[in-house]
């Protein structure tokens, strides 16, 4: 075992090879169990998980934009649920792995995603809009219209 841990299921190759994740691990030879450090660290790269959501407030709407590079529209959800939770979720899958490549850097992530928002009060739950373009997800929830208060003026009598 290495002191970095595979991210990338054991895709690794030799010392010798400039693009080798092999690290020397001088805890190799110890006798405690490292099945509980490894399960820790799941075969896909997790960075994934925490995908980027900004959230920005206009005067009309509060507008959600989510980096998902490489993404199609079917790949993921967008769901409200009944106490004004925004939810964003979807799953890359792994790419397919041919038993004679040889890989020398994986960073792209995989894996399952999900972020949920509470929404404020003023967001109208029925008119939600979503759309796709470039990699980038934008949510947009209008808001309701901010009602002034009506002032009525009183004449003084007297």
């Amino acid at each position: 075992m290495s002191l970095i841990p595979s991210f990338f299921g054991g895709r690794r190759s030799n010392v010798f090879d400039p693009f080798s994740l092999d690290v020397w691990d001088p805890f190799k030879d110890f006798p405690f169990n490292n099945s509980a450090l490894s399960a820790s660290f799941p075969r896909e790269n997790s960075a994934f998980v925490s995908t980027r959501v900004d959230w920005k407030e206009t005067p009309e709407a509060h507008v959600f934009k989510a980096d998902l590079p490489g993404m199609k529209k079917e790949e993921v959800k967008v769901e409200i649920e009944d106490d004004r939770v925004l939810q964003i979720s979807g799953e890359r899958s792994v790419e397919k792995e041919d038993k004679n490549d040889q890989w020398h850097r994986l960073e792209r992530s995989s894996g399952k995603f999900m972020r949920r928002f509470r929404l404020p009060e003023n967001a109208k739950m029925d008119q939600v809009k979503a759309a796709m373009e470039n990699g980038v997800l934008t949510v947009t929830v209008p808001k309701e219209e901010v009602k002034k208060p009506e002032v009525k003026t009183i004449d003084i009598s007297g």
